[in-house]
């Protein structure tokens, strides 16, 4: 009956990855949960003009009017261009900020559910819980781990047929263009990832791994 709301959750992680600049390594989208292992990209943050901080913001909220006026190209005395910076700055700590993140991730779907329900108050059971990746092990196992979860709990047999995953998305690719609405998923730069940016394996060899490991889930 909640089937449809896996969708929102695609939806507004594909919304926020083009807004935040948090990158989606890996996805699982489980019937009364999720997984996430993201990115923060500190680098692109750093080099974010004020009109791209704002612009990005402002995909998600409504500003206050002296951001109005200032999108609209009013000429702004000295107080209102401070004040402009100055919440361009605290925008832009806030899209690099996971709590943020998640913030604008679960409040959405839970004033989505909250209005099909026609009720109010607490949609999620808690915060949501996070673990520092800190190598490369780290960071494999927990993205095969995520990729695998459906497999894990009996909902599907293989990649394939993992819905609401990044690992079937990833497949999907290897055979097809990204198509509307799906979650932007940072790259794979390869071995060689020391000299370039992105996930540091080759994305085959990361496919056959999880479907090698997910077979190994099986009983046959």
């Amino acid at each position: 009956a909640f089937e449809h709301r896996r969708d929102w959750f695609i939806g507004r992680l594909a919304t926020l990855s083009d807004v935040f600049t948090i990158e989606v390594c890996a996805y699982a989208v489980m019937s009364n949960h999720c997984h996430l292992v993201l990115y923060i990209d500190s680098e692109v943050l750093s080099e974010l003009s004020i009109d791209e901080v704002i612009h990005r913001w402002c995909q998600l909220y409504r500003g206050p009017e002296v951001i109005k006026r200032y999108l609209a190209g009013e000429k702004l005395n000295e107080f209102e261009q401070t004040t402009v910076s100055s919440i361009a700055e605290m925008w832009r700590d806030r899209l690099g900020d996971l709590s943020w993140y998640m913030r604008c991730l679960n409040e959405y779907i839970a004033r989505r559910a909250n209005a099909e329900d026609g009720c109010t108050g607490r949609f999620w059971e808690g915060r949501f819980k996070s673990q520092a990746l800190l190598d490369e092990q780290a960071l494999l196992t927990a993205m095969a781990y995520v990729d695998l979860n459906p497999i894990r709990a009996k909902m599907a047999k293989s990649i394939a047929e993992s819905d609401k995953t990044s690992g079937q998305q990833r497949r999907q690719a290897e055979t097809g263009p990204k198509t509307d609405g799906q979650v932007t998923l940072r790259a794979f730069a390869g071995m060689e990832a020391h000299q370039q940016s992105g996930l540091p394996f080759n994305v085959q060899d990361y496919l056959h791994l999880i479907d090698w490991t997910g077979r190994c889930v099986l009983e046959d």
